[in-house]
């Protein structure tokens, strides 16, 4: 029986003023009863609240059949998205596989591969020739069908398909996850006669690991989205309206970060010691940085994997400008057992270490930077992940959502909507010359 996550927060909380936290229960209770009953901002994207206890048994088929089908006819598939239609998926993915298994010749699984997600020409230059001698599919992640660099990838990666697979089985291995209506996807979609999934229209991006978005590529890969979803379902009952605040791990996060904010901790860094979590960084750092910076407000979310990074943003972390904390990712179990061996010269000094685990020294790094990270100023946090599986996985996911809708609201910002992201979109649109920019185009060259 595998544990639920935990959350600990003493070293945090010791850095703030008595009963600063549990001040805050009233207005997290509030946003929680706002979430509940759709009284936010941005109500009309809350699809992702119950959605792991709504997904069926037979919803999950529909995505392994579809996984299935394509990992018989395909060594590669991309996955072309960007923002939340890849983050989610590839988080989890990497969190899982073998890191290595991509080498392998007689790999079990297809290779996934990601696009869609930069306008590096050398990037998808080198991609498609990669893709020349690979019987490759694609997921094609875009809820219109016209964000630029998702766009721009699967127009090259389908004419390559249909040049190198012929038009019929481009059409067996091209599969769009998109609007149940509108939009140049669904409407391609249709017209080729894909196989398609729908994006749900109350479910954001960057929330949307839940849905088909993260679900089909997950599945391509070769894991378990039912235990996935069984571990968000569990969680989305731990973090209900109805758990006590102080039992309630969303809510402590959430409250504990704005406490934390409010005392002048402007930046939070996520912090991993399993180089498998990096892109599981990388989705939290768009959730809560698209979620919450807006209005000239937010915690600003950065991210570093130790003990790496303590080579190089250690000493900043540990003497710099004191407005940072931590919240530390720690997974009790690695999935593999190493013991360190002896060497009869020693000449590394490492002979104390022989016949413990791996794992034991990475521990004891982790403690010992919380420790030094402490006592030189930093607030700590740890959320207690008890192994990476897709159970656990599922878990830690809907822990971040739940407490991003919840923080978002203490901050008074509306924590669904991006408009922000719109800004260079405009004016890269001028810069091209895009029919209907025309003004833009002119009050731009005057800046320039």
């Amino acid at each position: 029986m595998s544990k639920m996550i935990r959350l600990e927060t003493s070293k945090a909380v010791q850095f703030l003023a008595a009963g600063a936290v549990e001040a805050l229960e009233p207005r997290v209770k509030a946003a929680q009863k706002a979430l509940e009953e759709a009284t936010c901002p941005g109500n009309d994207f809350l699809g992702w609240m119950h959605l792991p206890s709504s997904i069926s048994k037979a919803f999950i088929a529909e995505l392994n059949e579809a996984a299935r089908v394509l990992r018989e006819n395909c060594d590669t598939i991309v996955v072309a998205g960007i923002g939340g239609s890849y983050l989610g998926a590839r988080a989890v993915i990497e969190a899982l596989a073998n890191g290595f298994d991509w080498l392998v010749a007689d790999r079990k699984n297809p290779v996934i591969l990601f696009a869609g997600n930069n306008i590096g020409e050398d990037y998808l230059y080198e991609l498609t020739e990669y893709l020349k001698n690979r019987r490759f599919g694609i997921i094609n992640i875009s809820k219109s069908g016209t964000t630029t660099e998702t766009a721009l990838a699967f127009r090259l990666l389908r004419k390559q398909c249909e040049e190198q697979r012929g038009i019929e089985m481009a059409r067996k291995v091209i599969v769009a996850v998109t609007d149940a209506k509108r939009g140049a996807a669904r409407t391609t979609a249709d017209k080729e006669g894909y196989k398609s999934f729908i994006i749900p229209d109350n479910v954001g991006g960057r929330f949307s690991v839940l849905t088909p978005v993260g679900l089909l590529p997950i599945a391509c890969a070769g894991f378990d989205i039912e235990a996935l979803v069984a571990g968000a379902a569990d969680m989305e009952r731990q973090t209900a309206p109805e758990v006590p605040f102080a039992e309630n791990p969303a809510e402590q996060y959430a409250a504990v970060r704005n406490a934390l904010y409010a005392a002048g901790k402007k930046t939070e860094i996520l912090v991993n010691y399993q180089p498998k979590l990096h892109y599981m960084n990388e989705w939290w750092k768009q959730l809560y940085g698209e979620s919450e910076g807006k209005d000239g407000k937010g915690i600003f979310p950065a991210a570093v994997d130790f003990t790496t990074d303590l080579h190089s943003m250690g000493q900043w972390i540990q003497e710099g400008e004191r407005t940072i904390f931590e919240t530390v990712v720690s997974v009790e179990q690695p999935c593999h057992k190493m013991l360190f061996p002896h060497d009869e010269e020693n000449l590394d000094g490492l002979n104390f270490l022989e016949g413990k685990r791996v794992d034991e020294v990475n521990k004891m790094a982790e403690l010992g930077t919380q420790l030094a990270h402490v006592d030189g100023g930093v607030p700590n946090m740890r959320v207690v992940v008890e192994k990476l599986d897709e159970y656990n996985l599922g878990q830690l996911i809907y822990f971040f959502e739940r407490a991003c809708g919840i923080s978002g609201l203490l901050l008074e910002v509306n924590p669904f909507n991006q408009p922000g992201v719109e800004a260079y979109k405009k004016n890269m649109f001028a810069l091209l010359g895009k029919p209907g920019y025309e003004a833009e185009t002119e009050a731009i060259q005057k800046r320039l």
